[in-house]
């Protein structure tokens, strides 16, 4: 119901642009599908039920797991899959399916989808699977249903990017409610909540930015991605100074030290809320640096 009411208040994108809203497996809605369609917006969403019945091109009705059984592989690619609880890290290689289907309306529906008369929607499908996973391990396989066409493998590729997207946007919403702390907030208008919420955007765009290159260029220097008086001020904050604070996984570090992380071996990397106490701590001391300057010159 949530998300229904989001799409409907996002509405249609103005002339000239297309929306396309990314789900995971919640958005797996034939009501959701609905209403973007009414408002002309796209999606890419991660299917949840694969043993739900659809309509192939030829109109035949089978399981979505026989339909993408039956579908020729498109092109293979390679994908660098991070270690978890349950796995190693790997290089895992991966092919490609995708194909067009109909979802029927299912028998249990909202009286609004009574309403809009709507008996089907027609989307495409596309799975992605690794091939010959080490033993003991459960394949990764992602399906995907998306309301733009999907004629190709590279068609196919773009709308795996798009889900991919899926978490960038994750990671802003933890660095703004788990970080910034948007939720905790105590304000008692709509108008100041809004307010505050634009400024913490803000400022969770750059934490976010700054893990993503402490993780993807962790060599960079630190100089491109902050100011220098960061640099300085958090050297000088730090009770032993670090040996060297040129390099932004460096600094990134060293800054969710400042908010409490141990950065032990065990310790794997910082989380939200000791980077975010750490961002705060650092620009409390830049505010007052900067009001002692200009008060005793």
């Amino acid at each position: 119901m949530i998300w229904t009411q989001v799409v409907d208040q996002i509405g249609p994108a103005p002339e000239g642009v297309r929306f396309l809203h990314v789900f995971d497996r919640g958005g797996d809605q034939f009501e959701l599908y609905c209403r973007m369609a009414g408002h002309n917006t796209g999606w890419v969403a991660r299917a949840c039920q694969l043993t739900r019945k659809i309509h192939a091109p030829d109109r035949q009705r089978m399981a979505m797991s026989d339909y993408l059984a039956g579908l020729p592989v498109a092109g293979t690619y390679t994908l660098n899959l991070p270690a978890n609880q349950k796995q190693m890290a790997r290089t895992a290689e991966m092919e490609v399916r995708f194909g067009p289907l109909t979802i029927p309306r299912p028998q249990h529906i909202s009286p609004w989808v009574k309403q809009s008369g709507i008996e089907e929607i027609t989307m495409w499908v596309v799975e992605t699977r690794e091939i010959n996973p080490p033993p003991g391990v459960k394949a990764a396989r992602w399906v995907l249903l998306c309301s733009e066409e999907v004629a190709d493998f590279q068609a196919a590729w773009e709308a795996l990017e798009h889900y991919e997207k899926r978490w960038l946007i994750e990671e802003f919403h933890k660095a703004l409610k788990s970080g910034c702390r948007l939720e905790e907030r105590q304000y008692e208008t709509a108008k100041r909540l809004e307010a505050v919420t634009g400024v913490l955007s803000v400022v969770a765009v750059r934490l976010v930015q700054l893990k993503m290159l402490a993780r993807n260029e962790p060599q960079r220097p630190a100089e491109q991605v902050v100011p220098r008086k960061w640099i300085h001020m958090l050297r000088s904050l730090r009770k032993r100074p670090p040996k060297t604070l040129g390099a932004v996984r460096d600094f990134y570090r060293e800054l969710a030290k400042l908010g409490g992380f141990l950065g032990r071996k065990s310790d794997g990397e910082p989380g939200w809320m000791t980077l975010w106490h750490g961002f705060e701590k650092l620009h409390l001391c830049l505010r007052g640096a900067d009001a002692y300057a200009r008060k005793c010159g």
